[in-house]
């Protein structure tokens, strides 16, 4: 059993030590199957992507800061029916939580999986890491160093996605691999820890050297946190402040044309039939006529803010911050911000956080009696 292992790299080369790894789970057997974000087969946004052929890990890239969609939906389609393959999940913190969620769910297993996850210091939307990637043909490692030197990141005038700066998840829990990152020296490679049995049996067969934890691990872990939560209490209450009424919310939500990519995008609104796209809110003619006639017009298309609040009800205590509603909405609605400053207190509500255990139920998913009994006596 290995409880720390090391990557060892050449200068500049640890990407392909990464690499090297995940040929060598596929190698030696480990698994058969490894879900990771991959060019694959050209340069472009590194997408997840389920590899068998241990040739093809040389277009993996999960180093590169950039999320285009999130994995946690995939992991769900590819372990939600008992196939028997062993299979290696690669996701970061907001994949890895939404993911627990769904196997709470009954929509994903972990029977077979070896989840490993990689520390995360942030994301950029798609279209900015696209212009900084053409620039440099490095960035994703060059993204990586100038953290680990404090510099700000490497971004030429484009900044981190809100959601990622407000994040206090950057450590991946409850994976059975977790890849450090964070404090780590990458010009000499970095470490692997193994958190369960399964992850630590997989390290020893791999026959990696054995390894210490980082020294600046904690200090630089501490800092970057000390620095999220301080911008993740001004974003959100400053959200708070704008909709702090009706005609607040509204005027947030005024420009949503009904798109409903931010249902598509998040990757814990897992309905196989959303009542949003059913007869239900599928109205006849007239009806639109008779509300007109009521207030002398009517803006179409109808029942925007109403959907948002539903989903707001159906989704606030799963809710992770990953950004992603946001990142797909072509309005540039900050529904990220919006929804995690709603989630933030029905989560405090049922002292719920989620992702954090598998053993935790969902709070809507459980009665207890002893629950808001300062609701009940206040009546």
């Amino acid at each position: 059993m290995v409880d720390y292992a090391r990557i060892e790299a050449e200068e500049g080369q640890v990407l392909e030590a990464v690499r090297d790894f995940f040929v060598s789970l596929l190698d030696k057997g480990v698994v058969e199957a490894i879900m990771v974000p991959t060019r694959l087969p050209y340069k472009g946004l590194p997408m997840q992507t389920l590899v068998v052929d241990p040739a093809r890990i040389r277009w993996a890239d999960p180093l590169a800061p950039v999320v285009p969609t999130n994995g946690a939906r995939f992991a769900s389609q590819l372990t939600r029916d008992e196939t028997g393959k062993r299979l290696a999940l690669v996701m970061r913190p907001c994949e890895i939580r939404p993911f627990m969620e769904l196997v709470k769910l009954k929509q994903a297993r972990v029977d077979n999986t070896l989840l490993i996850g990689l520390e995360c210091l942030g994301r950029y939307e798609n279209s900015d890491f696209l212009a900084l990637d053409q620039k440099d043909p490095s960035f994703s490692v060059n993204f990586y160093r100038a953290m680990k030197e404090g510099r700000n990141p490497p971004g030429d005038g484009f900044e981190l996605a809100e959601a990622c700066k407000a994040c206090e998840h950057p450590v991946p829990e409850g994976v059975d691999i977790r890849i450090c990152l964070i404090g780590e020296d990458l010009e000499r490679g970095l470490a692997l820890e193994g958190l369960t049995e399964r992850g630590k049996e997989a390290l020893g067969t791999l026959g990696l050297s054995e390894a210490h934890k980082p020294p600046e691990r904690e200090g630089a872990i501490g800092a970057l946190l000390e620095q999220r939560i301080s911008f993740r209490d001004k974003w959100l209450e400053e959200i708070s402040r704008r909709t702090s009424d009706l005609g607040g919310l509204m005027e947030v939500l005024a420009n949503c044309i009904n798109c409903y990519n931010c249902r598509v995008a998040c990757p814990v609104c897992y309905c196989r039939e959303c009542v949003f796209v059913t007869d239900t809110f599928q109205h006849d003619s007239e009806q639109f006529f008779r509300w007109a006639r009521k207030k002398g017009s009517l803006r179409m298309p109808t029942d925007t803010v109403f959907y948002h609040l539903t989903r707001m009800q159906h989704m606030s205590t799963l809710c992770v911050g990953c950004g992603q509603c946001s990142s797909v909405c072509p309005s540039e609605i900050p529904v990220s911000q919006l929804f995690r400053s709603i989630a933030m207190r029905t989560q405090a509500l049922f002292s719920y956080e989620p992702g954090r255990d598998l053993a935790e139920p969902q709070p809507l998913a459980v009665f207890y009696d002893n629950e808001f009994q300062e609701i009940a006596s206040s009546k």
